[in-house]
C-alpha cells in the first residue's frame, strides 16, 4: 500500500523524524481556512500517490490565504499521471538552501536492502541515476545489523554529506531506518530532504509503500487506507479474495497460477495485433483453487467490467484436476443465472493438464451457448481476441 505525503510524514513524526506538519483539506474554501491558520506563505500540494507532481501543476506557492484558495482550485481535480487529486496538503513554506535525497528500499535483485542518497536532491533521481550514477550512493544494509550509527555514517560519507549536518543525517538515516522497519515498509524515501537557513535538515517531502502481507502486525495501518483511490472492481475483489488487477483491455482473463496468467497477457496482446489492437483486460488468478463459488466470483468480477468482450479462462490442470475445474465452470455459470445475472459474453475455455479430455467432455455435454473449447493457448488467445474484436 503506497501512501499519500501526509500519511508518511505522519509516520516519520511518530519515529522522530524532522519534518513539517500541515493541514489536509478537500475544498478550496477549507485551503484558504488551513492558509489563515498557518498564517504565512503556504505551499499547496497536491495529495496522489505518484511522483511529478510539481511538473503536472500540484505544487504551488500561495503568498495569502485567498491565493491559497486560488491555488487549491486549480489543483482539486487534476489528473496528475492518471491520478486525479481529491484533496490537498496546506504546508508552510520553507526556505531551502539545499536539497538531498535518502531512501531505503527492498533489493529484491540481490536479495538485501539497499540504501540510496544523494546530496542533489530535489529532481527526478532516475534521471540522476542514469545520467550522474556517481551521484547516488549505494550502499547494501544487512537485515540483521540494520542501520547502526556506523552504518549510517559509512552512508552519509558515501554521499558526500558535508561535515556541518553530517550528524543531523546519520540521526535521520537511523531513524528512517526505525520507520522502514517497524512499519514494515517495501520502500521510505524523502526527496527533498532539505537544509533551512538556520542548517535544520528536514523531511520536506515523503513516500513509503507498506507492504499488505504485514498487515496482520499493524492494525493502526487499516486507518491509512483510502478506498476511493482503489478501482471499484480491485476493491469488490479484494474483497472475495479474489488476486485481481484491471487492465485497460477487452479480454477478460482467469488463469490458476500467476506465471501462466501472465503468460496468458503477452499471448492474448500478441493476438490482439491480428485484430485491432485488443489487449488484456485484467489479470486475475484463481490460484490452486477451482470451486464453483471461486469460479463464480471470479466471472463476476471480470463480467461486471463493461469495457470487457469476451472471457479467456486459461487452466493447467495440476493438483487441481480439469474435471473440477470444468464442472466449476458449469455450477458458476448456473449460480450466476441464478443471481439473475445473464451472461451475455463469450467464454473461450482452454484446459490442458490433469484430467483435461474429462474436463472438455463435461463442458461439451454442459451445451453452453456462451462456452467455446479451444485444444492450445495460442488458438484459445487468438479466438477471445476475435470474439472480442466483434
Amino acid at each position: 500500500m503506497d501512501l499519500y505525503e501526509y500519511q508518511a510524514k505522519d509516520l516519520f513524526a511518530k519515529h522522530g523524524v524532522p519534518t513539517q506538519s500541515g493541514i489536509v483539506v478537500t475544498t478550496a474554501a477549507a485551503a484558504r481556512d488551513a492558509a489563515e491558520k498557518i498564517g504565512t506563505t503556504v505551499v499547496v500540494k497536491a495529495q496522489v500517490k505518484t511522483g511529478g507532481r510539481g511538473k503536472a501543476g500540484g505544487v504551488k506557492l500561495a503568498e495569502t490565504p485567498a491565493e491559497a484558495q486560488e491555488k487549491a482550485e486549480a489543483i482539486l481535480g487534476l489528473d496528475i499521471k492518471g491520478h486525479i487529486v481529491h484533496q490537498v496538503l496546506i504546508t508552510e513554506a520553507s526556505d531551502i538552501v539545499e536539497e538531498y535525497y535518502i531512501s531505503f528500499l527492498l533489493d529484491r535483485a540481490n536479495r538485501t536492502y539497499l540504501a540510496m542518497a544523494s546530496v542533489e536532491g530535489g529532481m527526478d533521481i532516475e534521471q540522476l541515476a542514469v545520467e550522474r550514477p556517481d551521484a547516488l550512493a549505494k550502499v547494501a544494509v544487512d537485515a540483521i545489523e540494520g542501520v547502526t550509527a556506523a552504518k549510517a555514517a559509512e552512508i552519509s560519507d558515501a554521499a558526500g554529506f558535508a561535515p556541518e549536518i553530517r550528524d543531523q543525517i546519520i540521526d535521520i538515516l537511523q531513524k528512517l531506518w526505525v520507520v522502514f522497519i517497524k512499519e514494515d515498509a517495501t520502500l521510505v524515501e524523502v526527496n527533498p530532504l532539505v537544509k533551512d537557513p538556520s542548517g535544520q535538515v528536514l523531511a520536506l517531502d515523503g513516500k513509503v509503500s507498506l507492504d499488505d502481507n504485514a498487515d496482520f502486525r499493524h492494525p493502526d495501518h487499516e486507518a491509512l487506507v483510502d478506498n476511493s483511490a482503489v478501482d471499484p472492481l480491485e476493491l469488490a475483489a479484494k474483497e472475495k479474495g479474489l488476486n485481481y488487477v484491471k487492465l485497460d483491455g477487452e479480454v477478460g482473463i482467469i488463469g490458476n497460477g500467476a506465471g501462466l496468467v501472465m503468460s496468458t497477457l503477452d499471448v492474448v496482446a500478441y493476438a490482439g495485433e491480428e485484430f485491432g489492437g485488443v489487449t488484456p483486460a485484467n489479470f486475475l488468478d484463481i490460484g490452486g483453487g477451482a470451486s464453483a463459488q471461486v469460479m463464480a466470483d471470479g466471472l463476476e468480477i471480470i463480467l461486471s467490467d463493461p469495457s470487457v468482450k469476451s472471457v479467456f479462462v486459461n487452466v493447467f490442470g495440476g493438483i487441481t484436476a480439469c474435471d473440477e475445474v470444468a464442472n466449476g465452470i458449469v455450477q458458476a455459470i448456473a449460480l450466476i443465472t441464478e443471481h439473475g445475472h445473464a451472461i451475455d459474453k463469450p467464454l473461450v475455455v482452454r484446459l490442458d493438464g490433469n484430467n483435461a479430455d474429462l474436463g472438455r467432455k463435461i463442458l461439451t455435454n454442459a451445451n453452453l451457448s456462451v462456452v467455446t473449447l479451444e485444444d492450445t493457448m495460442d488458438g484459445a488467445a487468438r479466438r477471445a481476441a476475435q470474439l472480442a474484436a466483434k
